[in-house]
C-alpha cells in the first residue's frame, strides 16, 4: 500500500515538472531571433557552392586515383 501512495505523489510531481518545463519552452522559443531572408540566401548559396565544389574535387580526385591504379596494376 505505502508503494501505491508514493507513486502517486511522484505523478503529481511529474506533472508540475512538465508543465514548467514547456511553460519555460514557450518562453524560450519567444526569444529566437530567425535571420533574415537576405543572410537566408547568402547562406544557402554559400553551402550550394561549397558543396559543388568539393563534389569536383572528389571527381577529379577519384577520376586521378582510378587512372594511377589501372597505370599501376595493367
Amino acid at each position: 500500500m505505502a508503494v501505491n501512495g508514493n507513486v502517486k505523489l511522484k505523478e503529481k510531481s511529474n506533472q508540475k515538472g512538465m508543465s514548467k518545463f514547456f511553460r519555460e519552452l514557450k518562453a524560450e522559443a519567444k526569444r529566437i531571433t530567425w535571420p533574415s531572408k537576405k543572410d537566408t540566401k547568402k547562406s544557402t548559396i554559400a553551402v550550394v557552392s561549397f558543396s559543388f565544389i568539393f563534389v569536383v574535387l572528389v571527381g577529379l580526385l577519384d577520376y586521378g586515383f582510378n587512372n594511377l591504379y589501372k597505370l599501376i596494376f595493367k
